[in-house]
């Protein structure tokens, strides 16, 4: 899929200012260039870079100083503000032998989403009307068994913003984990969870590999960037194989 020809100009704009600071051209507190070097480069006028600079401005990502230019904002790209671990990690910690096997990969498109979709990313119909169609995709999702020592131990159902990490469908997820990527891509300034007990629905048992409707414990976390969320994620664990534990 095309994805310059569903995302609106003003979009690609912030989505290449972002890849500018990202790489490192555009470092905290220095400027970036004029609104006028901006629709040159583009070919558009000044008033949609403005639209693409005003939104950077209110995510917090960029400062606008009156008389002086735009600036990368100090707080937003210096680290990672919120460790996320992952399970990839937690196995290679405790020498267990790990692989990872994406199960499907799919562009979520406005009219597709679902009531908790659209809640968790707060896409409303306001937003919708700001793509050029109904078929414009808005989120990625993956689904991805991990397996320790060859036993099926979480699947892993994501979805993310696919316009503030329009590569995250590209990569392979067998090699490269999901987490570490968008972390790598994206700073993330906090997030939150809830761990829940669930029987098992078809999908996540045949997945797992356990009876229908056996216990599962059920992680839910979204993290943020620039004030909204990033990425959401359901992680569904065989109650028997896996336990959280931590020191307090």
């Amino acid at each position: 899929m095309d994805m310059t020809k569903k995302t609106p100009v003003y979009q690609r704009i912030k989505n290449a200012i972002l890849d500018n600071i990202h790489r490192g051209k555009w470092q905290a507190g220095e400027a970036i260039s004029t609104e006028m070097a901006l629709a040159e480069e583009f070919g558009v006028s000044r008033m949609t870079v403005n639209r693409a600079l005003k939104e950077l401005s209110e995510e917090r990502v960029l400062e606008r100083r009156q008389g002086s230019g735009t600036f990368v904002a100090q707080q937003q790209f210096n680290h990672t503000f919120v460790e996320v671990r992952n399970i990839a990690q937690d196995l290679k910690s405790a020498n267990r032998d790990y692989q990872a096997q994406v199960v499907s990969k799919r562009c979520i498109t406005a009219g597709m989403l679902d009531e908790l979709l659209r809640r968790k990313f707060d896409i409303e119909q306001a937003v919708e009307s700001q793509l050029d169609d109904e078929d414009a995709t808005v989120l990625y999702e993956v689904k991805i068994i991990h397996f320790a020592d060859g036993q099926p131990i979480q699947f892993e159902e994501r979805w993310v913003d696919a316009i503030k990490v329009p590569k995250f469908i590209e990569q392979d997820f067998n090699i490269v984990n999901t987490s570490d990527y968008l972390i790598a891509k994206i700073p993330l300034e906090r997030g939150s969870y809830t761990i829940r007990a669930l029987a098992a629905p078809d999908e996540v048992a045949n997945a797992l590999q356990i009876e229908v409707q056996s216990p599962t414990l059920v992680l839910r976390r979204q993290t943020y960037s620039a004030g909204k969320v990033l990425t959401f994620v359901r992680m569904w664990h065989a109650g028997d194989r896996y336990q959280f534990s931590g020191e307090l």
